[in-house]
C-alpha cells in the first residue's frame, strides 16, 4: 500500500473511534489535536499531531506548541516529547496516531509528575486599569433639560399624532414656498 492509502484507511478509523469524543480534533486531514486529560485538569495537556507526505513510513510531527499548554513548563514538554518519539520509533512503519494519543492518555500521571503550573499568563487586572472617575456634585453641574410650558406642550401635542410623530405634508406650505422661490427648470 502506498503511504496515501495508509493515510486515508487512518483518517478513517480515526474518525470512526474518536467521533463524538470532546478532546479530540482534526484540523485538517494531515493534522490532529488530543486533549490529554479532563477539562479544567491542571495537568491536562494538548497534543497535536501532523503526517508527513510519507508517513507512516517517516515519523509524524509531534507538537506541544499550543495555547492551551502554555502553563506546562518547556522541560515538561520536552520530556513528554521525548517520551513520544520513542513510541514513534517502535511504531515507525505502521498506523501510529491512534497509539500515541492513547500511550499519552494511559502514562499522563507519569508524564506530568514534575509538571508545576507556570503561570505564563499575566493577571487581566495589571494590563487594564479600572479608575472610576470622580462624581463630585460640586465639580461638575447636570445640565437642565429644557422644561416646556403647559401651553408649549398642548401646542406640539396637537401637531402631532399619538405615537408623537408629525403628519404626513405637514410641511406641505414650507416645500411649496421653496420650490415657487427657486423655480423649476421644466417652466422654461
Amino acid at each position: 500500500m502506498s503511504a496515501n492509502e495508509d493515510q486515508e484507511m487512518e483518517l478513517e478509523a480515526l474518525r470512526s473511534i474518536y467521533e463524538g469524543d470532546e478532546s479530540f480534533r482534526e484540523l485538517s486531514p494531515v493534522s490532529f489535536q488530543y486533549r490529554i486529560g479532563e477539562n479544567g485538569d491542571p495537568k491536562a495537556f494538548l497534543i497535536e499531531i501532523s503526517w508527513t507526505e510519507t508517513y507512516p513510513q517517516t515519523p509524524p510531527i509531534i507538537s506541544m506548541n499550543a495555547f492551551f499548554n502554555n502553563t506546562i513548563s518547556s522541560a515538561v514538554k520536552q520530556s513528554i516529547l521525548a517520551k513520544l518519539q520513542e513510541a514513534v520509533e517502535v511504531n515507525l512503519g505502521t498506523a501510529m496516531t491512534y497509539t500515541l494519543f492513547e500511550y499519552a492518555k494511559d502514562n499522563k500521571e507519569q508524564f506530568m509528575e514534575n509538571h508545576q503550573p507556570v503561570n505564563s499568563t499575566i493577571p487581566i487586572s495589571s494590563i487594564i486599569s479600572v479608575e472610576t472617575p470622580n462624581t463630585a456634585p460640586s465639580s461638575k453641574k447636570k445640565e437642565k433639560k429644557e422644561q416646556l410650558s403647559k401651553a408649549q406642550k398642548r401646542k406640539l401635542a396637537d401637531k402631532t399624532d399619538h405615537k408623537g410623530e408629525l403628519p404626513r405634508g405637514w410641511n406641505w406650505v414650507d416645500v411649496v414656498k421653496h420650490l415657487s422661490k427657486t423655480g423649476s427648470k421644466d417652466d422654461e
